[in-house]
Protein backbone atom coordinates (compact mmCIF):
# COMPACT_ATOMS: atom_id res chain seq x y z
CA UNK A 1 0.00 0.00 0.00
CA UNK A 2 2.11 2.98 -1.40
CA UNK A 3 0.40 5.85 -2.97
CA UNK A 4 1.70 9.41 -3.24
CA UNK A 5 2.29 11.24 -0.21
CA UNK A 6 -0.14 14.79 0.45
CA UNK A 7 2.15 17.55 1.79
CA UNK A 8 -0.57 18.54 4.13
CA UNK A 9 -3.69 17.36 6.14
CA UNK A 10 -5.06 18.42 8.76
CA UNK A 11 -5.02 15.51 10.97
CA UNK A 12 -2.18 12.74 10.47
CA UNK A 13 -2.36 9.59 12.61
CA UNK A 14 0.99 7.54 12.73
CA UNK A 15 0.30 3.74 12.87
CA UNK A 16 -2.04 1.92 11.19
CA UNK A 17 -2.67 -0.87 13.95
CA UNK A 18 -6.08 -1.02 16.00
CA UNK A 19 -5.66 2.41 17.58
CA UNK A 20 -5.07 4.49 14.55
CA UNK A 21 -7.62 3.05 12.32
CA UNK A 22 -10.05 3.27 15.36
CA UNK A 23 -9.27 6.86 15.92
CA UNK A 24 -9.13 7.86 12.69
CA UNK A 25 -12.94 6.03 11.33
CA UNK A 26 -14.21 7.52 14.41
CA UNK A 27 -12.74 11.03 14.39
CA UNK A 28 -14.01 11.14 10.36
CA UNK A 29 -17.38 10.39 12.21
CA UNK A 30 -17.03 12.86 14.74
CA UNK A 31 -15.97 15.74 12.43
CA UNK A 32 -18.48 15.13 9.85
CA UNK A 33 -21.36 15.12 12.91
CA UNK A 34 -20.03 18.55 13.88
CA UNK A 35 -19.85 20.17 10.97
CA UNK A 36 -16.06 20.59 11.12
CA UNK A 37 -14.88 18.73 8.40
CA UNK A 38 -15.01 14.79 7.21
CA UNK A 39 -12.83 11.94 6.53
CA UNK A 40 -11.32 13.93 3.77
CA UNK A 41 -9.32 15.94 6.58
CA UNK A 42 -7.80 12.92 8.06
CA UNK A 43 -4.22 11.32 6.82
CA UNK A 44 -2.92 7.70 8.23
CA UNK A 45 0.65 6.65 7.86
CA UNK A 46 2.07 3.81 8.37
CA UNK A 47 6.30 2.86 8.02
CA UNK A 48 4.65 -0.90 6.25
CA UNK A 49 0.51 -0.71 6.29
CA UNK A 50 -2.06 -1.92 7.85
CA UNK A 51 -1.70 -4.41 10.62
CA UNK A 52 1.86 -5.29 9.70
CA UNK A 53 2.85 -4.37 13.30
CA UNK A 54 1.72 -5.65 17.02
CA UNK A 55 -1.68 -5.62 15.75
CA UNK A 56 -1.75 -8.20 13.20
CA UNK A 57 -0.24 -10.46 14.93
CA UNK A 58 -2.27 -10.50 18.16
CA UNK A 59 -4.04 -13.17 19.84
CA UNK A 60 -7.47 -11.22 19.89
CA UNK A 61 -8.69 -12.01 22.92
CA UNK A 62 -11.77 -9.13 24.00
CA UNK A 63 -12.51 -9.40 27.47
CA UNK A 64 -13.38 -7.22 30.69
CA UNK A 65 -11.43 -9.17 33.19
CA UNK A 66 -9.98 -6.16 34.93
CA UNK A 67 -8.97 -5.95 39.03
CA UNK A 68 -8.42 -2.28 38.16
CA UNK A 69 -12.41 -0.37 38.04
CA UNK A 70 -10.93 2.20 35.11
CA UNK A 71 -9.90 -0.43 33.11
CA UNK A 72 -13.19 -2.60 33.31
CA UNK A 73 -14.98 0.36 32.23
CA UNK A 74 -12.85 0.97 29.70
CA UNK A 75 -13.44 -2.52 28.09
CA UNK A 76 -16.88 -2.49 28.62
CA UNK A 77 -17.28 0.50 26.47
CA UNK A 78 -14.48 -1.34 23.78
CA UNK A 79 -16.91 -4.76 24.02
CA UNK A 80 -19.56 -2.64 22.92
CA UNK A 81 -17.78 -1.44 19.96
CA UNK A 82 -16.83 -5.06 18.65
CA UNK A 83 -20.31 -5.79 19.25
CA UNK A 84 -21.71 -2.90 16.99
CA UNK A 85 -20.10 -4.49 13.98
CA UNK A 86 -19.05 -8.32 14.70
CA UNK A 87 -18.98 -9.26 10.60
CA UNK A 88 -16.99 -6.09 9.88
CA UNK A 89 -14.58 -6.44 12.97
CA UNK A 90 -14.50 -10.42 12.19
CA UNK A 91 -15.66 -10.75 16.40
CA UNK A 92 -16.49 -14.07 17.52
CA UNK A 93 -19.02 -12.79 20.67
CA UNK A 94 -17.81 -16.57 22.49
CA UNK A 95 -17.51 -15.34 26.47
CA UNK A 96 -14.38 -15.73 28.42
CA UNK A 97 -13.28 -17.41 31.33
CA UNK A 98 -11.19 -16.10 34.28
CA UNK A 99 -10.19 -19.50 36.44
CA UNK A 100 -7.91 -18.98 39.20
CA UNK A 101 -6.51 -20.17 42.49
CA UNK A 102 -7.17 -19.46 46.06
CA UNK A 103 -4.66 -17.00 45.77
CA UNK A 104 -6.76 -14.76 43.56
CA UNK A 105 -10.22 -15.70 45.13
CA UNK A 106 -10.98 -12.26 46.15
CA UNK A 107 -9.54 -10.23 43.72
CA UNK A 108 -11.71 -12.16 41.48
CA UNK A 109 -14.40 -11.65 43.74
CA UNK A 110 -14.23 -7.82 43.27
CA UNK A 111 -14.27 -8.22 39.71
CA UNK A 112 -17.19 -10.04 39.62
CA UNK A 113 -18.98 -7.56 41.90
CA UNK A 114 -18.18 -4.41 40.05
CA UNK A 115 -18.61 -6.01 36.56
CA UNK A 116 -22.63 -6.42 38.15
CA UNK A 117 -22.11 -2.70 38.92
CA UNK A 118 -21.48 -1.60 35.72
CA UNK A 119 -24.53 -4.15 34.45
CA UNK A 120 -22.09 -6.30 32.76
CA UNK A 121 -22.94 -9.82 32.34
CA UNK A 122 -21.24 -12.86 34.43
CA UNK A 123 -21.39 -15.39 36.68
CA UNK A 124 -18.74 -15.99 39.26
CA UNK A 125 -18.53 -20.15 40.85
CA UNK A 126 -16.85 -20.19 44.12
CA UNK A 127 -15.18 -23.50 45.77
CA UNK A 128 -13.43 -26.54 44.39
CA UNK A 129 -16.23 -28.40 43.80
CA UNK A 130 -18.40 -26.41 42.18
CA UNK A 131 -16.06 -24.97 39.98
CA UNK A 132 -15.04 -28.48 38.83
CA UNK A 133 -18.49 -29.24 37.92
CA UNK A 134 -19.19 -26.03 35.96
CA UNK A 135 -15.55 -26.78 34.29
CA UNK A 136 -16.99 -30.24 33.45
CA UNK A 137 -20.51 -29.26 32.54
CA UNK A 138 -18.46 -27.80 29.35
CA UNK A 139 -15.71 -29.92 28.94
CA UNK A 140 -16.02 -33.48 30.47
CA UNK A 141 -12.22 -33.74 30.17
CA UNK A 142 -11.22 -31.27 32.52
CA UNK A 143 -8.95 -31.53 35.15
CA UNK A 144 -6.78 -28.53 36.59
CA UNK A 145 -5.72 -28.65 40.19
CA UNK A 146 -6.11 -26.33 42.76
CA UNK A 147 -9.02 -24.06 40.96
CA UNK A 148 -11.79 -22.56 43.96
CA UNK A 149 -13.09 -19.67 41.44
CA UNK A 150 -14.34 -19.60 38.19
CA UNK A 151 -15.41 -15.98 36.75
CA UNK A 152 -17.11 -16.43 33.40
CA UNK A 153 -18.33 -13.07 31.36
CA UNK A 154 -21.00 -13.84 28.92
CA UNK A 155 -19.85 -11.09 26.60
CA UNK A 156 -16.52 -10.77 25.14
CA UNK A 157 -14.20 -13.61 22.67
CA UNK A 158 -12.07 -13.07 20.37
CA UNK A 159 -11.60 -11.20 17.15
CA UNK A 160 -9.65 -12.53 14.18
CA UNK A 161 -6.71 -9.73 13.88
CA UNK A 162 -6.27 -9.00 10.51
CA UNK A 163 -9.71 -9.35 9.67
CA UNK A 164 -10.54 -7.04 11.95
CA UNK A 165 -8.33 -4.67 10.86
CA UNK A 166 -9.07 -4.64 7.12
CA UNK A 167 -12.65 -4.52 8.38
CA UNK A 168 -11.69 -1.49 10.25
CA UNK A 169 -10.04 0.16 7.35
CA UNK A 170 -12.10 -0.20 4.95
CA UNK A 171 -14.70 1.60 7.51
CA UNK A 172 -12.01 4.48 7.47
CA UNK A 173 -11.78 4.35 4.13
CA UNK A 174 -15.66 5.01 3.39
CA UNK A 175 -15.54 7.85 5.17
CA UNK A 176 -12.81 9.60 3.06
CA UNK A 177 -9.50 8.61 5.30
CA UNK A 178 -6.69 8.12 3.52
CA UNK A 179 -4.04 5.35 4.58
CA UNK A 180 -0.70 5.21 3.15
CA UNK A 181 1.94 2.89 3.94
CA UNK A 182 5.25 2.82 3.35
CA UNK A 183 5.77 6.20 5.55
CA UNK A 184 8.30 5.88 8.28
CA UNK A 185 8.51 9.10 11.04
CA UNK A 186 11.53 10.31 11.27
CA UNK A 187 10.91 13.71 13.52
CA UNK A 188 8.54 16.44 14.16
CA UNK A 189 8.55 20.14 13.12
CA UNK A 190 7.48 22.11 16.27
CA UNK A 191 6.41 26.21 16.43
CA UNK A 192 8.20 28.26 19.50
CA UNK A 193 5.42 27.21 21.66
CA UNK A 194 6.30 23.88 21.41
CA UNK A 195 3.42 22.83 19.02
CA UNK A 196 3.73 20.02 16.06
CA UNK A 197 3.50 22.04 12.67
CA UNK A 198 4.85 18.82 11.03
CA UNK A 199 5.22 15.69 10.62
CA UNK A 200 8.80 14.81 9.18
CA UNK A 201 9.17 11.64 7.06
CA UNK A 202 11.82 9.41 4.65
CA UNK A 203 8.77 10.43 1.82
CA UNK A 204 9.12 14.30 2.70
CA UNK A 205 6.65 16.62 5.11
CA UNK A 206 3.63 16.68 6.01
CA UNK A 207 2.28 20.27 7.23
CA UNK A 208 -0.55 19.51 9.84
CA UNK A 209 -3.02 20.81 12.99
CA UNK A 210 -3.13 17.77 14.89
CA UNK A 211 -1.21 14.33 15.33
CA UNK A 212 -2.42 11.54 17.02
CA UNK A 213 0.60 8.89 17.48
CA UNK A 214 -0.80 5.29 17.89
CA UNK A 215 2.80 3.34 18.09
CA UNK A 216 1.68 -0.01 19.87
CA UNK A 217 5.16 -1.30 20.57
CA UNK A 218 7.85 1.93 19.07
CA UNK A 219 6.20 3.93 22.16
CA UNK A 220 9.66 4.51 23.10
CA UNK A 221 10.82 6.09 20.25
CA UNK A 222 8.31 8.37 19.12
CA UNK A 223 8.25 9.42 22.84
CA UNK A 224 12.17 10.45 21.87
CA UNK A 225 11.09 12.12 18.92
CA UNK A 226 8.90 14.41 21.35
CA UNK A 227 11.53 15.26 23.67
CA UNK A 228 9.76 13.52 26.27
CA UNK A 229 11.75 12.47 29.48
CA UNK A 230 13.28 9.13 29.72
CA UNK A 231 12.89 8.48 33.36
CA UNK A 232 9.98 10.09 35.72
CA UNK A 233 9.03 10.66 39.30
CA UNK A 234 6.11 8.07 40.81
CA UNK A 235 4.07 9.49 44.02
CA UNK A 236 3.19 6.46 46.26
CA UNK A 237 -0.55 6.59 46.62
CA UNK A 238 -0.27 5.46 50.17
CA UNK A 239 3.05 7.02 51.86
CA UNK A 240 2.98 9.76 49.73
CA UNK A 241 6.39 9.32 49.22
CA UNK A 242 8.17 9.95 45.37
CA UNK A 243 10.29 7.84 43.66
CA UNK A 244 12.44 9.32 41.68
CA UNK A 245 14.47 8.06 38.00
CA UNK A 246 11.89 5.81 37.08
CA UNK A 247 12.45 4.16 33.73
CA UNK A 248 9.32 5.38 31.23
CA UNK A 249 9.44 1.97 29.44
CA UNK A 250 10.18 -1.59 30.22
CA UNK A 251 9.85 -4.30 27.15
CA UNK A 252 8.52 -7.56 27.83
CA UNK A 253 8.71 -10.71 25.66
CA UNK A 254 4.65 -11.74 24.79
CA UNK A 255 4.66 -15.48 25.04
CA UNK A 256 2.06 -16.86 22.51
CA UNK A 257 1.61 -19.84 20.44
CA UNK A 258 -0.66 -22.06 18.15
CA UNK A 259 -1.06 -25.88 18.47
CA UNK A 260 -1.33 -27.03 15.13
CA UNK A 261 -4.58 -29.60 15.87
CA UNK A 262 -8.24 -28.80 14.53
CA UNK A 263 -9.82 -26.18 16.20
CA UNK A 264 -12.92 -28.24 16.50
CA UNK A 265 -10.95 -30.09 19.40
CA UNK A 266 -11.94 -27.93 21.60
CA UNK A 267 -15.50 -27.71 21.21
CA UNK A 268 -17.72 -27.74 24.26
CA UNK A 269 -19.62 -30.86 25.25
CA UNK A 270 -22.67 -30.10 23.59
CA UNK A 271 -20.69 -28.94 20.02
CA UNK A 272 -20.58 -25.52 20.39
CA UNK A 273 -17.48 -23.45 19.67
CA UNK A 274 -16.28 -22.58 24.15
CA UNK A 275 -15.03 -19.38 25.72
CA UNK A 276 -11.55 -18.05 25.86
CA UNK A 277 -9.76 -19.68 28.46
CA UNK A 278 -7.81 -18.01 30.85
CA UNK A 279 -6.32 -20.32 33.74
CA UNK A 280 -4.25 -18.44 36.56
CA UNK A 281 -3.15 -21.36 39.00
CA UNK A 282 -0.27 -22.29 41.85
CA UNK A 283 -0.25 -25.80 41.00
CA UNK A 284 2.44 -27.54 40.27
CA UNK A 285 3.32 -27.94 36.57
CA UNK A 286 4.47 -31.00 35.25
CA UNK A 287 6.12 -31.51 31.77
CA UNK A 288 3.57 -33.63 29.57
CA UNK A 289 6.78 -34.84 27.55
CA UNK A 290 8.95 -36.47 30.55
CA UNK A 291 6.99 -35.76 33.94
CA UNK A 292 9.63 -33.64 35.00
CA UNK A 293 8.53 -30.47 37.25
CA UNK A 294 8.40 -27.11 34.73
CA UNK A 295 7.60 -24.97 37.71
CA UNK A 296 5.92 -24.48 41.40
CA UNK A 297 5.19 -20.83 41.13
CA UNK A 298 2.39 -19.17 40.16
CA UNK A 299 1.63 -19.68 36.75
CA UNK A 300 -1.27 -18.66 33.60
CA UNK A 301 -1.91 -19.35 30.00
CA UNK A 302 -5.22 -18.28 28.35
CA UNK A 303 -5.99 -20.38 25.06
CA UNK A 304 -8.79 -20.70 22.53
CA UNK A 305 -9.76 -22.66 19.15
CA UNK A 306 -9.18 -20.39 16.18
CA UNK A 307 -9.74 -20.62 12.60
CA UNK A 308 -7.43 -18.06 11.38
CA UNK A 309 -4.96 -19.55 13.50
CA UNK A 310 -5.58 -22.92 12.26
CA UNK A 311 -5.83 -24.40 15.39
CA UNK A 312 -5.59 -23.81 19.43
CA UNK A 313 -3.96 -20.23 20.17
CA UNK A 314 -3.11 -18.65 22.94
CA UNK A 315 -0.32 -17.57 25.09
CA UNK A 316 1.47 -17.77 28.93
CA UNK A 317 2.23 -14.49 31.52
CA UNK A 318 5.65 -12.39 29.46
CA UNK A 319 9.08 -12.51 31.01
CA UNK A 320 11.49 -8.79 30.62
CA UNK A 321 13.45 -8.57 28.12
CA UNK A 322 17.15 -8.55 29.36
CA UNK A 323 18.47 -6.90 26.26
CA UNK A 324 18.87 -2.87 26.51
CA UNK A 325 15.66 -1.57 25.34
CA UNK A 326 16.76 0.68 22.60
CA UNK A 327 18.16 -2.50 20.97
CA UNK A 328 15.13 -4.68 20.72
CA UNK A 329 12.84 -1.89 20.11
CA UNK A 330 14.74 -1.19 17.27
CA UNK A 331 11.99 -3.46 14.81
CA UNK A 332 10.34 -5.53 17.64
CA UNK A 333 8.60 -7.65 14.32
CA UNK A 334 11.42 -7.20 11.80
CA UNK A 335 14.01 -9.83 10.93
CA UNK A 336 16.21 -9.52 13.54
CA UNK A 337 14.47 -10.36 16.60
CA UNK A 338 12.80 -13.81 16.34
CA UNK A 339 15.05 -14.64 19.31
CA UNK A 340 12.79 -12.68 21.22
CA UNK A 341 9.42 -14.09 20.10
CA UNK A 342 8.81 -16.61 22.67
CA UNK A 343 11.33 -18.18 25.20
CA UNK A 344 12.75 -21.99 24.42
CA UNK A 345 11.11 -23.28 27.44
CA UNK A 346 7.49 -21.63 25.93
CA UNK A 347 6.17 -24.37 23.59
CA UNK A 348 6.75 -27.17 26.74
CA UNK A 349 5.26 -25.11 29.53
CA UNK A 350 2.36 -23.95 27.27
CA UNK A 351 1.55 -27.45 25.96
CA UNK A 352 1.92 -29.05 29.20
CA UNK A 353 -0.45 -26.56 30.76
CA UNK A 354 -2.70 -27.25 28.23
CA UNK A 355 -2.93 -31.10 28.95
CA UNK A 356 -2.80 -29.87 32.81
CA UNK A 357 -6.18 -28.17 32.04
CA UNK A 358 -7.64 -30.74 29.71
CA UNK A 359 -7.10 -34.27 29.26
CA UNK A 360 -7.64 -34.13 25.03
CA UNK A 361 -4.29 -32.13 25.38
CA UNK A 362 -2.01 -34.90 26.18
CA UNK A 363 0.48 -36.52 23.92
CA UNK A 364 0.04 -32.89 21.43
CA UNK A 365 3.48 -31.55 21.71
CA UNK A 366 4.69 -32.78 18.60
CA UNK A 367 1.65 -30.85 17.00
CA UNK A 368 3.21 -27.28 18.42
CA UNK A 369 3.34 -24.69 15.10
CA UNK A 370 7.18 -23.02 15.78
CA UNK A 371 6.43 -19.59 13.68
CA UNK A 372 5.46 -15.94 15.00
CA UNK A 373 3.50 -15.26 17.29
CA UNK A 374 3.83 -12.88 20.50
CA UNK A 375 6.28 -9.98 19.76
CA UNK A 376 7.53 -7.14 22.43
CA UNK A 377 5.87 -5.67 24.69
CA UNK A 378 6.47 -1.36 25.30
CA UNK A 379 4.80 -1.28 29.03
CA UNK A 380 4.52 1.58 31.14
CA UNK A 381 6.17 1.85 34.58
CA UNK A 382 2.90 0.90 36.53
CA UNK A 383 1.63 -1.03 32.92
CA UNK A 384 -1.17 0.40 32.12
CA UNK A 385 -1.74 2.97 29.22
CA UNK A 386 -1.10 6.36 28.61
CA UNK A 387 -3.78 8.11 26.46
CA UNK A 388 -2.53 11.91 26.70
CA UNK A 389 -2.20 15.29 24.93
CA UNK A 390 1.58 16.66 24.83
CA UNK A 391 2.82 19.79 22.76
CA UNK A 392 -0.35 21.08 22.72
CA UNK A 393 -1.97 18.73 19.50
CA UNK A 394 0.00 15.64 19.48
CA UNK A 395 -2.06 12.33 20.94
CA UNK A 396 -0.21 9.81 22.15
CA UNK A 397 -1.45 6.85 22.41
CA UNK A 398 0.73 4.48 24.63
CA UNK A 399 -1.67 1.14 25.24
CA UNK A 400 1.34 -0.71 26.94
CA UNK A 401 0.47 -3.78 25.30
CA UNK A 402 -3.46 -3.57 26.24
CA UNK A 403 -3.95 -2.86 22.71
CA UNK A 404 -6.10 -4.72 20.44
CA UNK A 405 -8.81 -5.82 22.81
CA UNK A 406 -9.48 -2.07 23.27
CA UNK A 407 -11.21 -0.79 19.95
CA UNK A 408 -13.25 1.70 21.64
CA UNK A 409 -10.54 3.67 22.61
CA UNK A 410 -10.15 5.22 19.34
CA UNK A 411 -13.67 6.87 19.75
CA UNK A 412 -13.22 8.03 22.95
CA UNK A 413 -10.15 10.31 21.57
CA UNK A 414 -11.75 11.19 18.62
CA UNK A 415 -14.10 12.92 20.93
CA UNK A 416 -11.51 14.40 23.18
CA UNK A 417 -9.59 15.34 19.71
CA UNK A 418 -13.14 17.57 19.01
CA UNK A 419 -13.45 19.12 22.96
CA UNK A 420 -15.76 16.50 24.88
CA UNK A 421 -13.55 15.32 27.41
CA UNK A 422 -13.88 11.48 28.43
CA UNK A 423 -14.25 10.73 31.81
CA UNK A 424 -13.17 7.09 30.94
CA UNK A 425 -10.27 8.16 29.73
CA UNK A 426 -8.88 10.31 32.72
CA UNK A 427 -7.56 7.18 34.92
CA UNK A 428 -4.92 7.31 31.95
CA UNK A 429 -2.97 10.15 31.87
CA UNK A 430 0.17 11.28 32.27
CA UNK A 431 0.02 13.46 35.08
CA UNK A 432 -1.45 10.54 37.26
CA UNK A 433 2.02 9.81 38.28
CA UNK A 434 3.02 12.31 39.69
CA UNK A 435 -0.01 12.67 41.03
CA UNK A 436 0.01 9.04 43.06
CA UNK A 437 -2.94 8.03 41.17
CA UNK A 438 -2.01 4.72 40.35
CA UNK A 439 -4.40 1.45 39.33
CA UNK A 440 -4.64 -0.77 42.09
CA UNK A 441 -2.33 -4.35 41.80
CA UNK A 442 -3.99 -7.60 41.15
CA UNK A 443 -2.59 -11.16 42.31
CA UNK A 444 -1.85 -11.92 38.60
CA UNK A 445 1.15 -13.62 37.33
CA UNK A 446 0.31 -11.21 34.65
CA UNK A 447 1.39 -7.32 34.42
CA UNK A 448 -1.49 -6.34 32.85
CA UNK A 449 -4.65 -7.93 34.62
Amino acid sequence: MSFALPSQSSYVIVGAGIHGLSTAYHLALELKARGRGDGRDILVIDKTGISAGASGIACGVIRNNYFQPAMRELMAHSVNIWESDPEAYSYHPVGYMQISCESMHEDVASIYKQQQAIGYDSTFIEGARDCTDYMRNLFDDWQAQGITSVLHEKSGGYANNSKALEGLAAKAQAQGVQIVGGVTVTGFTQDNQSAITAVQTDRGDIACDYVVIAPGPWAKQFWDMLHMPSTISIKNPHSGVIANDIPMWIYWSLQEGTLGVDPNLQKTNDGRMPPVIHVDTDAPLYSDIDGSLITEKMWGIYYKPDFHFNGIQGGAAPFIVDKPADAVAVDPYGPESPEFIVGEDFANMWVSALAHCQKRFSGTMAEYKNEPSGGIGAFTPDSFPVFDVFHHNCYMIADSNHGYKMIGVGKLIASDICGENSRLLEPFRFSRYIEGKLHPVSNSPFPWS
